[in-house]
């Protein structure tokens, strides 16, 4: 028997709701085994719930109570005809979880991304987290024939721009 789905809302992140956004942040990163430092990230959330151009925060709210985010950046992709987006977070309280909530909270984002003029959503799931995997697999996300790769560039110094 399934549950049913719960009444789960979703709005932008506007500054006030920093603080909380970093509370949620800090567990989700700890689960994720991402390090993280809130003096860090807290400028550059700030600077994402202020220029939407670069993505979007969403604030998951189910009973008139914040249980969680869910935080989409935006690209551009040929292959998919223009603006892409990643979602590079999705956090639920755990108090929230298990209930369809999550569910809801990602059909809600593609909705968002879908509104801002995105052709396709992405997102990165470690294979051991079963729930996860699950939820996704259910809301029709699957494996491209690519295996996705990243360089981290900070540690490196900055040449000279290539481009002429």
């Amino acid at each position: 028997m399934s549950l049913p789905m719960p009444d789960v809302t979703l709005r932008r992140a506007v500054a006030s709701d920093l603080r909380r956004l970093l509370d949620m942040m800090e567990p989700f990163n700890a689960e994720e085994g991402v390090s993280w430092s809130r003096a860090e990230a807290a400028p550059l959330v700030a600077k994402l719930i202020d220029d939407g151009s670069l993505g979007a925060i969403g604030v998951v709210e189910s009973s008139a109570q914040v249980v969680g985010y869910a935080l989409v950046t935006w690209g551009f992709d040929l292959e998919w005809g223009g603006r892409d987006a990643f979602l590079t977070e999705i956090y639920l309280v755990p108090a929230a979880r298990g209930q369809r909530i999550g569910v809801r909270a990602l059909s809600l984002m593609e909705d968002l991304a879908r509104a801002e003029g995105a052709k396709a959503l992405h997102l990165m799931v470690r294979p051991e987290n079963d729930p996860a995997v699950k939820l996704y697999a259910g809301a029709g996300y699957s494996s491209p024939p690519r295996t996705l790769l990243s360089k981290d560039l900070r540690s490196q110094t900055p040449r000279t721009s290539p481009l002429t």
